[in-house]
């Protein structure tokens, strides 16, 4: 068995994604890349000089649904007839290709104004051209093992980033393959989900996310590939720089509620003055994880004010 990776182009300003071809007995696919004629291109340019056709891929392991990460899962299963696998929560992603990753509900609580709250929709249904339903899709769902000729993959339940989003552990060799969950030199954004048991509360991103962290410090990996950038080899030095980061904000977040209480689209604007477009959501989502993890922690309190639909930050 061996991981070969392959460095696909994106429209988005991440950059390039890394996606992975494990080369055995099934022959399979991790992530995909966006749906762009550069990616598909691409793609086939670097499995054919691997030595395969697109038609030799059998099976498609999808670690989130980010449309880089899953915008050719459509295309490549009308050519190889593959199976795409996903984790159980994010399967409606693929199959209802009419839901916006912006929602209405949890934007409005966090205080967007309309005209605000229409443009982020706009913007993320042009992303969502990205991408293709799915026909034939597989859930999956953590502990999973995805098995080889020569050995498997398990998976490892990492939400944070999504609410599925997944790694893969080759446990042979402690190796990982963690999606958008480990990036060496970005900060994972936690964005803003309904919360898949309850879909009018939103998912405590941040939360889950550093209790995911602390899931893969237990697995002790040694090399780790990451969906965007170089790989990691000292897992406890990312751990302790990414948690110092996070704090740090953490403090910022806190330092910048003032008396009278803050929504946290106006915490987002103090945060990321100079954000625009489609990271406006991302910029709102990161000030939301924040104020709940805050709220999870005692540091404040969030109340409902204001017609009852949108929260408030309170400082303690």
């Amino acid at each position: 068995m061996r991981i070969e990776k392959l460095v696909i182009p994106t429209p988005f300003p991440v950059g390039p994604i890394n996606i992975y071809l494990i080369v055995d007995d099934p022959l399979t696919l991790v992530d995909t890349g966006p749906k762009t004629d550069a990616a598909m291109e691409a793609l086939t340019t670097q499995i054919k000089q691997l030595g395969f056709r697109i038609a030799d891929i059998q099976r498609i392991v999808l670690t989130h649904t980010h449309e880089d990460h899953c915008g050719l899962a459509s295309w490549l299963q009308q050519q190889c007839g593959a199976p795409v696998y996903v984790h159980e929560w994010e399967q409606e992603n693929l199959t209802d290709h009419g839901r916006s990753r912006a929602d209405r509900v949890l934007l409005k609580s966090a205080g967007v104004p309309e005209e605000q709250l229409e443009q982020m929709v706009g913007h993320y249904a042009r992303v969502k051209s990205f991408a293709d339903a799915v026909e034939t899709i597989v859930p999956y769902r953590d502990e999973h093992e995805f098995v080889f000729a020569t050995g498997s993959w398990r998976v490892v339940h990492t939400p944070g980033h999504t609410p599925g989003s997944c790694c893969l552990l080759r446990e042979a060799t402690r190796t990982l393959l963690a999606g958008d969950t480990i990036l060496k030199h970005i900060t994972p954004n936690p964005v803003m989900n309904p919360d898949p048991h309850k879909s009018s509360r939103r998912f405590p991103a941040l939360k889950n996310y550093l209790t995911s962290l602390e899931r893969v410090r237990a697995l002790a990996p040694t090399l780790i590939h990451t969906s965007h950038g170089d790989v990691v080899t000292d897992y406890e030095e990312y751990l302790a720089r990414l948690l110092r980061h996070t704090y740090e904000r953490q403090n910022k977040v806190l330092n910048l509620i003032p008396q009278t209480g803050i929504t946290a689209h106006e915490l987002a604007n103090l945060l990321f003055p100079k954000v625009k477009d489609i990271t406006r959501f991302l910029a709102v989502s990161e000030a939301v994880a924040h104020l709940d993890l805050a709220e999870f922690e005692g540091k404040l309190r969030l109340e409902i004010i204001k017609s009852g639909d949108t929260f408030f930050a309170i400082d303690r």
